[in-house]
């Protein structure tokens, strides 16, 4: 593994002086030995109690205490294959899915795949689309699936339903309950009689759990070498011991945590392809952990790339890039980025089984990132927030008969929009006029978040991306990108506790075949849509730029979406 370092080019100009004068501060305060040790007093500025904090902080003893487990995953693993599952899939969100997905992806090829041919085939169900919950039964059916159902808490109403869902289809003993001790989700396992229940450490946050059982089972299913994971994780772990100017997981959090402070909260990590789940799961881990009180760092994940001066001033670059994938393009890009005075930060991985070492070290520069920031890292007070707007909305539909149907700011053939006329500025009287009020609205530091609650179908994904570009290029300022609802357990909490700097363009749509939720009284797309609308209505709480564009049939819809973005930009649309 090598690595910029955050004191050398990487940190150009302005940010070295004061990411030295941090390590520095880190170094004569004993940061390093005082992580070790769960101070918690470390966050004073967060207001929490020390002993609160430290009850979180269990993610730091996994490179070491889970390899006491790997003998007990692997021989899991191996009466599964030996009992003739060919599939694996988690059901899960968030810190239960994001892992796992990362997993699947970057272990399903090349010569970490051919070490392991027994593996399972690993696919995640994190989304309550209608259309992708019954594709992916399809999938699971097709060939015998063993299911883990991830939920740290137990009541996460997703897994929930997704369980609800396949053991419709599947019986009992193709169930896995992967969950904390003394959940409602171990009786359930218990009562129906799962195949097992894999218990996790309760002091680990789910955003920190990649190195527990919520990462490592569905790893071992798929045939990752958790040994040789866990010691890169340990050598990592050793690393980080290290006093703060040679600690690299300390020396990352004073880079991102200092820019941020400087204005450059826009983290855009760049990622070579095999590695690009990394960015999603390094986005949840950052967004659910800094953005809060009102600060944060916002997270910039498959941004298409542009040339360096594109990008605006309040950007802070770490590119995370296999050895095997060097990409000249990438590094004449890194390059040109910090002539023109940008912070830059690249981690090279030699070896797949790196990505062990990048976990912790991401977690660790995470807390780091909190201590400059004056936050609690390790909670998330606002992604209850739309949790409890989901309830709400859901003990409606049971009480009504039907979802509160809010009415549209305008409406037209094909697509409706729906906001706070107050905080756009006016009511249109066109949806292409509310799509021009709120791009109007978005400045210098603002940021475009693509709030899509639609299937995360390939050639959608790639219509957003799309969009992303235009948005960037055209206001020269930084664009996210979310499913819904998998986003609500990531980028959530960032939308509607860290800086007002988001402007919000949720795009919703009729789903082409609903599906229940056996022994439910909502389907999915009733589920969905209360999800859909209880982040919008969190969001205007919030009195966040916030536009919702539903969608009557998807293709034609995001048609229209494209042309009334290019309407708004001023450029010319070949839709």
């Amino acid at each position: 593994m090598t690595s910029a370092g955050a004191g050398e080019a990487a940190t150009v100009g302005w940010l070295t002086e004061s990411v030295d004068r941090r390590l520095a501060a880190w170094e004569a305060d004993g940061v390093a030995d005082r992580l070790w040790r769960r101070d918690g007093s470390l966050w004073a500025g967060s207001g929490k109690a020390p002993e609160e904090l430290a009850r979180w902080m269990g993610w730091l003893d996994l490179p070491s205490s889970m390899q006491a487990r790997v003998a007990e995953l692997q021989h899991l693993a191996e009466g599964i294959w030996r009992d003739g599952y060919h599939r694996a899939a988690v059901l899960g969100m968030g810190g239960s899915s994001l892992a796992p997905e990362l997993f699947s992806r970057v272990f399903a090829e090349g010569e970490a795949a051919a070490a392991a041919p027994e593996g399972a085939e690993l696919r995640i169900l994190d989304s309550t689309h209608p259309d992708q919950v019954r594709g992916f039964r399809e999938w699971a059916t097709a060939a015998r699936t063993l299911f883990c159902v991830s939920s740290k808490s137990g009541t996460t109403t997703e897994p929930n339903a997704f369980h609800a869902a396949m053991a419709n289809v599947a019986p009992a003993l193709d169930f896995l309950a992967i969950t904390d001790p003394g959940t409602s989700l171990v009786e359930t396992a218990r009562s129906q009689e799962f195949r097992g229940i894999v218990e996790a450490p309760p002091d680990v946050g789910g955003r920190y759990s990649a190195l527990t059982v919520f990462g490592l089972v569905p790893a071992a299913l798929a045939g990752v070498d958790l040994g040789r994971l866990l010691e890169s994780a340990s050598a990592m772990a050793d690393a980080c011991r290290r006093e703060a100017t040679a600690n690299p997981g300390l020396r990352l959090g004073a880079l991102i945590g200092e820019a941020a402070q400087a204005g450059r909260d826009k983290l855009t990590i760049l990622t070579s392809p095999r590695l690009a789940p990394f960015g999603d799961w390094a986005e949840q881990l950052i967004a659910e952990s800094t953005g809060k009180a009102g600060v944060g760092i916002i997270p910039v994940v498959g941004e298409p790339r542009a040339e360096a001066d594109q990008y605006a001033a309040d950007r802070c670059f770490v590119f995370v890039q296999l050895a095997a994938e060097a990409d000249p393009a990438d590094e004449r890009l890194a390059e040109d980025l910090q002539r023109q005075g940008h912070p830059v930060e690249v981690i090279v991985l030699e070896d797949p089984y790196e990505m062990g070492g990048e976990f912790l070290r991401w977690e660790v520069a995470t807390a780091a990132a909190g201590i400059v920031l004056g936050i609690d890292p390790f909670d998330q007070p606002n992604v209850q927030e739309s949790k409890d707007a989901t309830k709400e909305l859901l003990a409606a539909f049971t009480r009504d008969g039907a979802l509160p149907s809010p009415a549209p700011l305008v409406a037209e053939e094909g697509i409706a929009a729906y906001g706070d006329p107050e905080a756009l500025g006016d009511t249109p009287v066109t949806v292409e006029g509310g799509v021009r009020q709120l791009i109007g609205l978005a400045g210098d530091g603002d940021y475009v978040a693509l709030l899509a609650y639609l299937p995360r179908d390939p050639d959608i994904e790639l219509r957003f991306h799309r969009f992303r570009s235009e948005l960037r290029d055209g206001l020269g300022i930084a664009t996210t990108l979310g499913f819904g609802p998998r986003f609500l357990h990531s980028t959530g909490q960032l939308h509607k506790g860290g800086p007002p700097s988001g402007v919000f363009l949720q795009i919703t749509a009729d789903p082409r075949k609903d599906l229940p939720i056996p022994g439910w009284d909502e389907t999915f797309g009733t589920l969905i849509a209360a999800q859909a609308l209880g982040d919008l209505q969190s969001l205007q709480r919030r009195h966040r730029r916030v536009l919702r564009l539903h969608l009557t049939d998807v293709g034609t819809g995001l048609d229209t979406v494209e042309r009334m973005i290019h309407d708004a930009l001023g450029v010319p649309s070949a839709i």
